[in-house]
């Protein structure tokens, strides 16, 4: 462990180091090419040129690991999708076909639509009722900061806790697990909760509203601050109740951020991993697109073909939504 945190701590003092020293240094080169100080129109020509120049020199990195990381990966996906297991035969569309017919494929599809169903609904309104509630306690800080504290835990942190709450063991031995600790102090008998048919996907699901509550509650939170305050005593003078109030005269003023929070978290449910992966690896029907590019793609021999074609088609599923969230975040600051 101390190794491993003195790896990091070097790692990051070098990245810093030499983030540093690129700008600095950039800048310095820059201007010696271009002497703003040069006699006559030569200097305001250099001015120029180093004014266009200069925000590249900061951009241009971004741009580059965009290129690399992102852009370059897309393009390799749309040739190997096109090709056979090892990427080298051309079979056109049959991974496409493949992909419609296959029976796992569709048992995938289907559990991701369940998740779209579920999840943001959930995260959304947990967070829109945590948001109006935190606001009215004297104590709403601490408790925004623990709803929030999920966010800062990885998917994969995420799911070992939520293993030791739904562990299973033998009717005859003491349960580790909170869930089967509880139903077996109330008599029950205990559960394999995550093997349950159909219901083990509400199980995991359970994880990823955990997490995604928090970002819901502080972006609806802010959004709900923003709300004029004569609105609101105008509804209390004309004799409205609180909840009358909330669902009638605030929910409609934060509908476009309560959509963009619901597109954001469903961007993050169509690409959902790390979760099923951690906790059953798509066994017992909870299976998803993600898990199975991953199976396709490096598990078995690996079959980059099949894998690319279902990578691209969650990009498919992702762009025109986050396509959509970008421009009504755009209208909405425009509006204002």
């Amino acid at each position: 462990m101390l190794q491993q945190l003195i790896t990091a701590g070097l790692t990051i003092a070098v990245g810093i180091t030499a983030a540093f020293g690129y700008f600095y240094g950039s800048n310095i080169l820059l201007d010696l090419i271009f002497p703003s100080k040069a006699p006559g129109d030569r200097g305001t020509r250099n001015i120029r040129r180093a004014g266009v120049i200069r925000p590249w020199l900061f951009v241009g990195p971004a741009v580059l690991a965009l290129t690399l990381y992102l852009v370059y990966p897309v393009v390799d996906s749309i040739w190997l999708s096109f090709h056979g297991r090892d990427g080298h035969e051309f079979v056109g569309l049959k991974n496409y076909i493949w992909f419609v017919g296959d029976a796992r494929i569709r048992a995938a599809f289907l559990n991701n639509l369940l998740w779209l169903l579920v999840v943001p609904a959930a995260s959304t309104f947990l967070g829109l009722v945590s948001a109006a509630l935190t606001d009215r306690i004297f104590w709403g800080n601490l408790a925004k900061s623990l709803i929030f504290m999920p966010m800062a835990i990885s998917f994969v942190g995420a799911t070992v806790i939520w293993k030791f709450v739904y562990d299973y063991r033998a009717a005859n031995q003491t349960q580790i697990g909170l869930l089967n600790a509880i139903v077996t102090w109330f008599g029950g008998a205990p559960e394999a909760w995550i093997t349950v048919p159909f219901w083990n996907n509400f199980f995991l699901m359970v994880i990823l509203v955990w997490i995604q509550t928090g970002f819901a509650m502080v972006i609806l939170s802010a959004a709900l601050r923003g709300i004029p305050e004569e609105t609101i005593e105008a509804a209390v003078l004309d004799g409205a109740n609180g909840l009358q109030i909330f669902f009638r005269i605030m929910v409609p003023q934060i509908w476009s951020t309560i959509a963009v929070v619901w597109t954001t978290i469903t961007i993050t449910v169509l690409k959902v991993f790390d979760i099923v992966y951690a906790m059953t690896n798509g066994q017992w029907d909870t299976d998803v697109l993600a898990n199975q590019m991953y199976v396709w793609m490096f598990e078995g021999g690996g079959d980059y073909g099949r894998g690319a074609t279902i990578a691209l088609i969650i990009m498919l599923l992702v762009v025109p939504i986050m396509i959509w969230n970008i421009r009504n975040a755009r209208r909405e600051m425009e509006g204002r």
